[in-house]
């Protein structure tokens, strides 16, 4: 008995282990060194009701750290808004935000309390538009599955403590991942206020041999009622042109584009 317990944790140790191996995968994919791209941003409300929003992007590898910043365009009641972020490799380390708000001429810092929340109205909050720290969750996989004619890995994260919880609103994740590429292509957010945000990634191709997404699917569920959902397309796609390191400052979120 006692080393048939011992096998059958040996067995959990090791997956375990290609579960994390899975999950470092995904944050380590080749998304590219630099990317610029437009992106449309879709709201819909439980009426059906849409809103759209143009937005130019720019992202940059820093090392290890990833820096991004985005320029909302139209329509007016959001143009010159700017949101930049600094996503940090060290788990040590939080990660860094900010948002110009035009109508208040002010830099505001987005504080870890407030990561959870929306982020300008959509259903992705501010911790999605980071990276996750390995050194925050246990991960598992649960089976493989066929996602339009591919096969992925059903992977669940789970947060290590109470302090990711409430970071991050999350207090449990599921996502397919892409076994030939690396790539989450759908996922289901288990919230601690019981709502549920499906993301489908609709649309991908690639690009100088680096995958990039072209739309993504967010929607946020109450039991099986639709509360909010919102479509992210990508256009004008360039991966690894020249980015220069200044434009990622708190001075040109009020500069602007």
């Amino acid at each position: 008995m006692r080393i048939l317990l011992m096998i059958m944790a040996f067995s959990l140790v090791l997956q375990a282990n290609e579960a994390k191996e899975i999950a470092q995968k995904v944050r380590d994919r080749d998304d590219g060194k630099t990317v610029i791209q437009d992106m449309t941003m879709i709201l819909i409300d439980k009426n059906g009701n849409k809103r759209i929003r143009s937005i130019k992007t720019f992202s940059k590898d820093f090392g290890k750290d990833d820096y991004k910043i985005m320029f909302f365009k139209t329509p007016a009641d959001v143009k010159d808004t700017a949101f930049l972020t600094y996503d940090y490799d060290d788990s040590s380390k939080d990660d860094d935000q900010w948002l110009y708000l035009p109508a208040l001429k002010k830099v505001k810092r987005i504080p870890t309390s407030d990561k959870s929340s929306s982020f300008m109205g959509s259903d992705f909050s501010y911790y999605d538009m980071t990276k996750r720290d390995m050194d925050d969750y246990s991960y598992k996989i649960l089976k493989h599955v066929k996602v339009r004619g591919h096969d992925t890995t059903m992977l669940e994260s789970v947060p290590n403590n109470d302090r990711v919880i409430e970071e991050s609103g999350y207090v449990k994740t599921i996502g397919l991942v892409r076994e030939d590429i690396d790539m989450v292509v759908r996922s289901i957010g288990f919230l601690k206020n019981g709502k549920r945000k499906y993301l489908n990634v609709t649309k991908i191709h690639n690009q100088d041999g680096i995958w990039v997404i072209d739309e993504m699917v967010m929607t946020t569920k109450k039991g099986k009622r639709t509360l909010h959902k919102t479509i992210l397309k990508f256009d004008n796609i360039q991966v690894n042109k020249p980015v220069d390191n200044s434009i990622f400052t708190t001075r040109r979120l009020q500069k602007g584009l």
